[in-house]
């Protein structure tokens, strides 16, 4: 056994839709995108994470980019295990000359159906997993964050990433009620490519929408530090030239504004059906918001008006599920709640 542990490396991964992050040995080695680029001819893995992203959008024939992920599970199951597999050789830095077997922790999102989780399962053990656990995305937020998850404490989480918004009230180590809906980073990404193209007749990629989202987004259309005005470029639909335009914070609030309402619902739907002992708890501790979602301007304030709970953001919210899964990592024997 002495010599299996030898050779035995341990990972957490994060498989999100937009990125992939994984921790070995307490840091954070790999944040790259969930992107992968083949070579249309051969299947070859031409390139993985950021490469692959700089591709996007930009291929010629020969080329095609994947996400392997959509709405948080795996829609591409080759591509899915490529990723994987590619992800893992970056944490010896692509060096290494002998593939450990592996032990992962995986987070998967709270509403997956159970061929869903198979299929994350299979994936993992394909791309070289000797052992491989499952956890709630939302549960690891809440490790990862910082919340002691054993408690008889109710704890709300809010986890916005690409594919999925998962809610969760945590405790005694389970989820006592969710609510998982795929409205999310990637649905901001199209409303703002759906918006520029009605409003200024200009089509954009994903990639600019995503940069759109990232530089001025927001959620309400007044803000106390507002963003600088952001220049977009794209095609023109009438003439078919390039042609660039600004947009300012507010347009992109109210474009964003369908979307960030479905996720309030969720979130009043999800208060709904809380037991009442753990709702004087939430008023008491209130809603944490994690995911890169969390990062949108304004949005801690938006549900704070809605829930009149305070809402708090945590810090760096797009590692705090891959800080909970490598938490979980190293307390395999002593956490309940991880999946075999």
């Amino acid at each position: 056994m002495g010599l299996f542990n030898w050779f035995t490396q341990e990972v957490a991964i994060d498989l999100g839709t937009a990125n992939t992050l994984i921790i070995h040995n307490d840091k954070v080695v790999v944040d790259e995108p969930s992107i992968v680029a083949f070579d249309r001819t051969t299947n070859k893995v031409i390139a993985i994470g950021r490469q692959a992203m700089q591709m996007e959008g930009k291929t010629h024939d020969n080329i095609k980019t994947v996400r392997p992920l959509r709405d948080g599970v795996i829609a591409d199951f080759t591509a899915a295990e490529h990723l994987i597999r590619g992800m893992v050789k970056l944490v010896n830095g692509g060096k290494s000359w002998f593939f450990p077997s592996l032990r992962m922790v995986v987070c998967i999102p709270s509403g997956i159906t159970e061929v869903e989780k198979r299929a994350v399962r299979d994936s993992a053990e394909i791309a070289g997993a000797k052992e491989v656990y499952l956890i709630h995305e939302p549960m690891a937020a809440a490790v990862g964050i910082g919340i002691d998850v054993e408690e008889p404490v109710g704890n709300m989480i809010i986890d916005i990433g690409g594919g999925t918004t998962e809610i969760a009230v945590i405790a005694l180590s389970g989820i006592v009620c969710d609510q998982s809906i795929r409205v999310a980073g990637d649905n901001f990404d199209s409303d703002i490519v759906q918006y520029i193209r009605r409003q200024h007749n200009i089509m954009i990629g994903d990639r600019t929408a995503e940069k759109i989202k990232i530089e001025v987004g927001a959620a309400l259309p007044e803000l106390q530090e507002p963003p600088e005005d952001f220049a977009v470029q794209g095609r023109d639909l009438m003439t078919g030239i390039p042609k660039q335009i600004t947009v300012s914070y507010t347009e992109i609030a109210h474009c964003l504004d369908k979307s960030i309402s479905k996720i309030e619902e969720a979130i009043l739907k999800a208060l709904e059906i809380t037991p009442p002992e753990l709702s004087a708890d939430i008023y008491q501790t209130g809603i944490y918001l994690t995911g890169g979602g969390a990062l949108l301007r304004g949005l801690d304030r938006r549900i704070q008006a809605k829930t009149k709970l305070p809402v708090h953001v945590a810090e760096d919210p797009l590692r705090a599920v891959v800080r909970g899964t490598g938490i979980a990592l190293k307390n395999i024997g002593r956490f309940k709640f991880l999946m075999q």
